[in-house]
């Protein structure tokens, strides 16, 4: 996920990047590659947790999140 600061299609990118940043570090950590999925949000409003009029609203947003489905 982003905030809001910067353009949407920079931002989506970015989360995507993020997203498989976290990704190759659990692999390298022995976790299967086919096990995991990542998906960037990008700026995506329904996602924020927090305000991104302040600083650290926007730091919140900006976050990877790992979930698991079993």
């Amino acid at each position: 996920f982003t905030d809001d600061q910067g353009k949407e299609a920079y931002n989506l990118e970015l989360s995507q990047n993020r997203a498989e940043a976290v990704m190759a570090h659990l692999k390298a950590k022995d976790v299967q590659e086919n096990q995991m999925t990542a998906r960037g949000f990008g700026e995506d409003p329904k996602f924020f947790v927090a305000d991104n009029k302040t600083p650290e609203g926007r730091r919140e947003n900006r976050r990877v999140e790992i979930e698991s489905v079993q």
